[in-house]
């Protein structure tokens, strides 16, 4: 028997709505498994921004580095500047423990609709690999002259050759295990002619290795279209940092919600926690009011728990959230319901306990 040692961060918004399901759920499936949870809240987030100056305490990653793995709310506040959260917390977290890997699926569901017409439940069956650590969101330049008529921000995107590759490896080494063995690659080398064009050299290099893959490299502007137009032929995608966060967003969307949006920042060598969280962010909009969709989450601690290696957990949150969304169960607004999270979070559960 197993005892999993998880930091939850709720954080900002809806994420401690969310947060609470997705503990719940997690919970009733090493219950089933014979495993168990010991879980660590932190009071980190623009609540203790405010309080503080500063969104976690200054040796907050030492903290972290004690578990297991670590489940993220969101963080983001209309009054904070987004660099601002996202550089005190979220950034820090994957540098620091070096997950490397942003891992984002995107599945049609039985009793979902997309917003693209005539797609079938599980036509549209992607898994995202971002690159998390460096590329465009590296964070390196800086400004000068500030405040003036002749202020100039300078942000530079860093590529690494070892960078590109432990991504792009890690795609191919996924789509090995996955049917359609397939991996489109998203760059835009045709403009940016350096860090680009090492990501087209390496995945060209990697794929040599991988015979029985077939690969194709787009640029993002025609990615995006493909994604709307032939979702179906993409299986695994692999991107940097900036664009596979855009290409994320849509491939949400076309499957029916960014509630249902899920992923995994992981260290692949294990040395050190990895992060799950929803990608859905803080949604100032509806925070308090009881409607968040706590699906995203819930399948984000499956991540979790696939990740840490309790298998038939992670796969009875998969099946119960397959069965509510197949049999009509409730479900909040942006999937066209009018339930509430909690009534959906204990579902879920109900579910685990029976699917």
């Amino acid at each position: 028997m197993s005892q999993f040692r998880i930091a939850v961060i709720a954080g900002d918004g809806i994420g401690p709505e969310v947060t609470r399901e997705a503990m719940r759920a997690a919970d009733a499936a090493v219950g089933r498994s014979g495993s168990s949870i010991a879980w660590t809240e932190f009071p980190w987030g623009t609540d203790y921004y405010f309080a503080h100056g500063r969104m976690a305490p200054p040796d907050f990653l030492d903290d972290l580095a004690k578990f297991d793995a670590m489940l993220l709310g969101a963080v983001g506040h209309p009054k904070v500047q987004d660099h601002i959260t996202l550089n005190g917390l979220l950034l820090p977290i994957r540098r620091r423990f070096d997950q490397c890997v942003c891992l984002r699926p995107a599945y049609l569901y039985d009793g979902v609709e997309s917003p693209l017409r005539n797609k079938t439940p599980g036509s549209i069956d992607m898994l995202v690999f971002r690159e998390n650590t460096e590329g465009e969101y590296a964070n390196v330049g800086g400004r000068v002259y500030q405040g003036s008529d002749h202020d100039v921000a300078i942000q530079t995107s860093v590529f690494t050759r070892r960078g590109c590759e432990r991504i792009i490896r890690a795609a191919f080494e996924k789509a090995v295990t996955r049917p359609r063995h397939r991996v489109a690659s998203i760059t835009k080398s045709n403009a940016q002619g350096y860090g680009m064009v090492l990501w087209d050299e390496v995945f060209a290099a990697v794929a040599q290795e991988y015979p029985q893959i077939e690969t194709e490299s787009l640029l993002v502007d025609r990615a995006v279209m493909e994604f709307v137009r032939r979702p179906e032929s993409f299986d695994v995608v692999v991107a940097s940092n900036l664009f596979g966060d855009i290409l994320t967003d849509l491939s949400a969307i076309i499957v029916g919600s960014m509630g249902l949006a899920s992923s995994a920042n992981i260290d692949p060598s294990g040395k050190h926690p990895s992060l799950f969280e929803p990608v859905h962010g803080s949604a100032p909009d509806i925070t308090g009011l009881g409607i968040a969709n706590p699906l995203a989450a819930i399948l984000s601690a499956a991540m979790m728990l696939e990740h840490l290696g309790d298998a038939p957990a992670s796969q009875a949150i998969h099946r119960a959230v397959a069965e509510l969304l197949r049999s009509g169960g409730p479900r909040t607004p942006d999937l066209g319901g009018k339930s509430k999270t909690a009534d959906v979070g204990a579902a879920v559960e109900e579910l685990i306990a029976s699917v």
